[in-house]
């Protein structure tokens, strides 16, 4: 026998036929909050017209890899208005950040993971680690895909539905920690690391209208689910422009001894005393150069809210800036003939948003902070020669394609 499933949760199995449950009981309160939730969910499916995507599993090319597709499904499903999907990616290695992100974000997230040669089973047993040994929320709110070259394919795929026959042995140290990049497929055959197309098909497979393309080690600052909802639902101000828009994050780092601020007071106190500063600053502080940025860490509002605190756009002296944002499925693509080691990966993104004049709608009280440890710039030679190569040949044939296809505009550049 099974319950009948709600908005916002999964069906359980009744442990016994004849078991009896006593009757939940719900205050004013609870009712009240559950009737404002509904209200807010069916504002912003009115608002966005969406419509809810299935989860499909399937093996396919794309371009020069071979993708397995919502290969580790999540338990729970959302329809296309309910909430947020954050979607992320990397390689076995980093996932030890995935619960730590998923109990700040408390949403569903879909994760593309690079696993080339025997880095695939490493990857099994990580994410078989991760479902079995660490938090529950793994399980019912993350969606693995993996890829890898089709000339560097694993010794052995098991079919979608026969992955884990077992439980993980918890006691075993997860396959993801302490490993050196020499013990990986990846680094032993020198490939590059296609970021872009794990961001896209990380992006393509989620189910709802609203996608936050984001890193894994950046953790978003609490409540940003509701409060963005609520904002939609209010559909006031900025909202109402016909321009396209997004809505950019601010990004932060943190020293390693501190941990990650969750909400904006906290945040702008640890900028006034040197134990945050924006993100890349030692690094590319240019790239993270944000409209009002001065202004909007000198404002604080109430933070259980949301609110569009400016309407920038990435031009002129922002014409470098990088930003991460809460978009559609509408957004273009990012290129991906682009690598990570190549650099200069999201520049084709934000020339194709500038020159169709996307309104970028910065956020009041919603941030990111990479995770602890503030980064500096280290030279790589063997990177250096994949970037030259990248500005000299890569760049020069998407800039004549960009124009093609989306046409120019004064202050919209690809560096």
């Amino acid at each position: 026998m099974r319950r009948k499933k709600s908005m916002h949760s999964t069906s359980k199995q009744c442990s016994s036929m004849n078991h009896t449950e006593a009757p939940i009981e719900y205050s004013d309160n609870d009712h009240q909050l559950q009737e404002s939730q509904f209200s807010v969910l069916s504002r912003v499916r009115n608002i966005t017209n969406c419509f809810d995507r299935p989860i499909e599993h399937k093996t396919q090319m794309r371009g020069d890899y071979w993708v397995l597709y919502n290969y580790v499904r999540a338990e729970r499903s959302h329809s296309c208005h309910e909430t947020i999907t954050l979607t992320t990616h990397g390689d076995y290695t980093f996932l030890d950040n995935l619960v730590p992100l998923l109990k700040r974000w408390n949403g569903p997230i879909s994760i593309a993971l690079y696993a080339p040669g025997f880095d695939f089973n490493r990857t099994l047993d990580s994410i078989a680690h991760l479902r079995d040994c660490t938090d529950s929320l793994v399980r019912k709110l993350v969606t693995f895909h993996i890829y890898f070259p089709k000339l560097h394919l694993p010794d052995w795929v098991p079919q979608y539905n026969n992955v884990f026959k077992d439980t993980y042995n918890c006691s075993l140290i997860p396959p993801y920690m302490n490993v050196s990049q020499k013990q990986m497929y990846k680094t032993q055959k020198e490939l590059t690391y296609p970021i872009n197309v794990a961001r896209n098909i990380a992006r393509e497979t989620a189910q709802t209208h609203f996608i936050l393309a984001s890193d894994i080690e950046l953790h978003p600052s609490i409540n940003m689910i509701p409060q963005f909802l609520s904002m939609i639902a209010d559909n006031k101000g900025q909202l109402l422009s016909e321009n396209p828009k997004v809505f950019p994050l601010n990004l932060f780092e943190v020293g390693s001894k501190f941990q990650v601020p969750e909400k904006k007071s906290t945040l702008l106190k640890m900028l006034r005393n040197g134990t945050a500063i924006p993100f890349h600053k030692r690094v590319c502080p240019l790239c993270h150069s944000v409209p009002k940025f001065q202004e909007w860490q000198q404002t604080l509002s109430n933070e259980n809210e949301l609110h569009v605190f400016h309407v920038g756009k990435r031009n002129g002296k922002f014409f470098q800036w990088e930003p991460i944002f809460i978009g559609t499925h509408s957004v273009p693509l990012y290129d991906e003939r682009l690598s990570w080691e190549g650099k200069s990966d999201k520049m084709t993104q934000g020339y194709a948003l500038c020159v169709l004049d996307y309104d970028f709608l910065i956020l009041d009280n919603a941030f990111l902070v990479h995770k602890p440890g503030i980064k500096i710039y280290r030279w790589d030679k063997r990177r250096d020669k994949i970037v030259a190569k990248t500005n000299s040949k890569v760049l020069p044939i998407i800039r004549k394609e960009m124009i093609v296809l989306f046409g120019s505009k004064e202050g919209c550049v690809i560096r």
